[in-house]
């Protein structure tokens, strides 16, 4: 029985599952982006942090599927470091929106929708992504991301909106300042990993009526953008996955009612179900 190794990465972390027969070892790395990372820098991360937990089981099929890994040399930014680390296996690399298509749908149609540090969304025909609203990053779109949930908290502190209870709040956790904020966004790497780091804020203040403001326009900005651009969103259920997603599931679940819209699953993480996927094929 072949041993395989499949890899689910979002910009922050990646999640890796080792399967062997029966056996499943999951393991965890800083995130990989080819837009973010050089070729050099993924081959350290998967040497340094994914290689020495994985105790020498060579696998004989990878399945990677990440976030930027669209376009065709991106996959090979990723294929090349991976070939490097692990030689001559079956390697397969797709985009982090293929991974939750199979882990959400299976072999069914439905709507599919990343929202984690970034966001995403497609139509899957129960094969393969017919359709896909355009991504264009974080600092145009990702609306109903962590990045852009965090841009809307870090401009409430910076035009000083939030009221003096939410502002004192800020502080106390965050213990920064604007010319702090303006240089990690604007001169240091990773900046929409910076932004999305301010989405426990919210959480943490859930109630309160300027942070429900926030999370429900920021999802308002996804589902007219992206669901509502499929025709197939009145027919199919709507299917989320990502840290956002379920930590807010429940203004999705009433968003959906609101839009008259069948809601599907919402994880957290998408491993679970290409485990079961890759199993059966």
């Amino acid at each position: 029985m072949s041993i395989i190794l499949i890899a689910d990465s979002g910009s922050t972390k990646a999640e890796w599952c080792l399967i062997n027969g029966k056996t499943k070892k999951s393991i965890e790395t800083q995130g990989i982006s080819p837009y973010f990372l050089t070729a050099t820098q993924i081959q350290e991360i998967i040497e340094k942090e994914l290689l020495p937990k994985m105790k020498k089981v060579q696998p004989d099929k990878i399945f990677f599927y990440g976030t930027g890994c669209s376009s065709a040399a991106n996959k090979q930014q990723v294929a090349g470091a991976l070939k490097k680390v692990f030689g001559k296996v079956s390697i397969s690399v797709d985009h982090d929106l293929m991974a939750a298509a199979r882990a959400l749908c299976g072999k069914e149609k439905g709507i599919a929708c990343i929202l984690g540090t970034g966001s995403n969304s497609c139509y899957f025909n129960g094969r393969s992504i017919a359709k896909n609203s355009p991504g264009i990053g974080f600092i145009l779109g990702d609306e109903g991301s962590g990045a852009y949930l965090g841009k809307k908290v870090v401009q409430y502190y910076m035009y000083n909106t939030f009221d003096p209870d939410l502002m004192d709040r800020f502080n106390a956790k965050f213990n920064t300042s604007p010319p702090e904020i303006l240089d990690a966004v604007y001169r240091q790497p990773l900046p929409n990993r910076y932004l999305a780091s301010f989405v426990p804020f919210l959480i943490e203040n859930r109630g309160h009526y300027m942070i429900e403001n926030i999370i429900e326009d920021a999802f308002n900005d996804f589902f007219f953008n992206h669901i509502y651009k499929y025709s197939e969103s009145w027919k199919m259920p709507i299917h989320f996955v990502g840290s956002v997603a379920y930590g807010f599931k429940d203004i999705l679940k009433e968003m959906c009612h609101m839009y008259e819209l069948q809601l599907g699953q919402v994880i957290k993480r998408p491993m679970d179900g290409l485990v079961k996927f890759h199993r059966e094929r």
